[in-house]
């Protein structure tokens, strides 16, 4: 579908692909419409070393192939592999790394994925260098010989910077260097990182894509056969596998995202025009507006913003404090992209575990609060917002 807007066009079929893609019922005995979930741990085998096609349900699940198919068709990639958390996804990146090995991460990233990379990682003598990835001088050259994998976020969780997908894998190709994007922000629905020339698109499944709450589960797709097969190894020897449950309801969000994820993004678009003209609010980063700073490029490589966005308040932190213990529709609660909305204070949050340091270099200040716009209608969302501004 074409957009007017100066965005990239919408995925064409991706509502059709997110319904049917790998779900025929002709692909099981009974004709189901529903994928089955096999809950099965193991399985009848023909005589010794000789079974149909599963043996045991961490190597391989029916359910859970049915969604890794769909995630793979969704993102225009060959490959999908479904993990227990996103974290779980980045944990297996981690595996296919040697001790000496060299990752450089945006500096602005999700608070796991630092504490991932900077707590634990660095524990297997792998090597970390956080990067402002604006700067793409700056970044080359903090590239070494054993420089093995980039990974960026676009929009960075939480300032909403956007990253230029597309130079940073020309950099990243001249030096034969994994490029891993974390797409949890967008979804394939609006960014397909591999079409701009990233390796590998990471996903917390958590979020938009299973879009109900109920559900941790990660993510990765590739279309580099190499790169599968070392990830499908690991997948398995690392037990970071989700139940055939969890793959079921994943697989049921997924067949809603198209439409969740245009309720998101009005429904965001129009809050954060209202917090933009509120005179106790400094500044809201949101990439779909005008006034960001990499609004261009932000057109350029996506088709949208999804309902996650960031605003300053003007106070401190018992001003914050007051303000999101005010909310009444919004709740004051970790994580994003389900159907409900959450406001959060990342400084104390999602981001405690960034060293103080950090924090203030990438602005997360003690009145710097992160929305995830649900899909409630919008007039009480802005009148839910307006009640806490008047409490403060």
């Amino acid at each position: 579908m074409a957009q007017d807007n100066g965005f990239l066009p919408y995925p064409k079929g991706f509502a059709t692909a997110a319904i049917h893609h790998a779900q025929e019922p002709e692909n099981w005995e009974s004709l189901a419409l529903v994928t089955p979930i096999v809950t099965s741990t193991t399985y009848k085998q023909f005589g010794p070393a000789d079974y149909k096609k599963y043996d045991y349900s961490r190597s391989g699940n029916p359910t859970r192939e049915v969604l890794e198919k769909v995630l793979a068709k969704l993102d225009n990639a060959k490959y999908g592999l479904a993990f227990a958390s996103g974290l779980g996804a980045t944990t297996a990146l981690l595996g296919i790394l040697n001790a000496g090995d060299h990752i450089i991460s945006g500096s602005d990233v999700y608070g796991g994925t630092n504490r991932l990379f900077n707590k634990v990682a660095i524990k297997f003598g792998i090597k970390v260098t956080l990067q402002d990835f604006s700067d793409l001088s700056n970044f080359e050259k903090s590239i070494t010989d054993n420089t093995k994998l980039i990974w960026i976020e676009t929009p960075t969780n939480p300032t909403m910077q956007v990253v230029d997908i597309k130079a940073i894998s020309d950099i990243a190709k001249k030096h034969d260097i994994i490029l891993v994007v974390d797409n949890t922000f967008l979804t394939p629905y609006l960014l397909r990182p591999l079409s701009f020339g990233a390796d590998i698109v990471s996903y917390s499944l958590t979020k938009y894509m299973n879009g109900h709450s109920d559900v941790v589960m990660g993510a990765l797709v590739t279309s580099n056969a190499e790169l599968f097969e070392k990830l499908k190894f690991l997948q398995n020897s690392m037990g970071i596998v989700p139940s055939p449950f969890d793959c079921y309801q994943v697989n049921r969000g997924l067949k809603t995202l198209a439409l969740r994820m245009e309720k998101h993004k009005a429904n965001a678009l129009a809050v954060a025009k209202y917090l933009e003209s509120h005179p106790k609010v400094d500044k809201v980063l949101h990439p779909g507006l005008p006034s960001h700073p990499q609004f261009q490029l932000f057109k350029r490589q996506t088709s949208g913003h999804s309902g996650t966005f960031s605003f300053y308040l003007k106070g401190n932190l018992e001003t914050s404090k007051k303000f999101l213990t005010s909310v009444k529709v919004f709740a004051l609660a970790e994580s994003l992209g389900g159907y409900e909305s959450l406001i959060e204070l990342p400084s104390v949050m999602t981001h405690a575990s960034v060293p103080p340091n950090q924090r203030a270099v990438l602005g997360i200040t003690d009145t710097f609060i992160r929305l995830s716009v649900g899909l409630e209608d919008v007039e009480d969302l802005i009148a839910d917002l307006e009640h806490a501004f008047k409490s403060i």
